[in-house]
């Protein structure tokens, strides 16, 4: 993603804002791809997070609202291409649902905040589009799982890189013991957790 982003920037030559705030309103690239470029255009963090935020936000109250009626436009064309387009979208939010649903807004808040290529507010809008979420359900996930990428992305394309200039070390080399770090402290949660059970019962 990172070789892709920068090659577009080198292709379209714009203010490094504008920038990254274009590339998060692309699915697919989305936040995450936002924050790669703002990082690759030497945008400030503070003005980055905002910008990204708002960018990927900006289409989703659109798909939620229009998803279904703009999937059975495509479907009445006729048009091989656009139905079989039409189809690979309802497929996709079918394989997402049943690991939001289970547990509704938070369930789409943690499916939006985890910056993977297969999650994220593009794929969380469709789904609660095509799912009848109400929209200020919708809206309060999709918000909520934006801050929670931000954060985890904004670790990885400033966090680690200003970390490794203080302590000398490789991106990788501090990537890992944060990992690591995270990790024990997961671990830790859930050992203190079955035995706080065990004394109640």
């Amino acid at each position: 993603m990172e070789s892709f982003i920068s090659m577009l920037n080198d292709t379209l030559h714009i203010n490094g804002q504008l920038f990254c705030f274009l590339i998060s309103l692309f699915p697919i690239l989305e936040l995450r791809g936002g924050l790669i470029a703002a990082a690759l255009c030497n945008v400030p963090m503070w003005q980055a997070i905002p910008i990204c935020i708002a960018g990927n936000f900006l289409p989703i109250p659109f798909l939620v609202l229009f998803i279904e009626k703009i999937l059975k436009a495509l479907k009445k064309t006729n048009f091989k291409p656009v139905v079989k387009f039409a189809d690979f979208l309802e497929n996709k939010a079918e394989q997402s649902a049943p690991k939001i649903m289970k547990y509704k807004t938070f369930g789409l808040t943690v499916f939006i905040g985890i910056p993977l290529p297969v999650t994220g507010a593009w794929t969380g809008g469709l789904v609660a589009g095509l799912f009848n979420f109400k929209m200020k359900q919708a809206m309060i996930a999709t918000i909520l799982g934006l801050c929670m990428s931000s954060a985890i992305m904004t670790l990885i394309t400033y966090g680690i890189p200003y970390l490794s200039r203080v302590l000398g070390l490789s991106f990788w080399t501090v990537a890992g013991a944060i990992c690591g770090i995270a990790v024990v402290v997961i671990a830790a949660v859930i050992i203190i957790r079955k035995l706080t059970k065990k004394k109640k019962a």
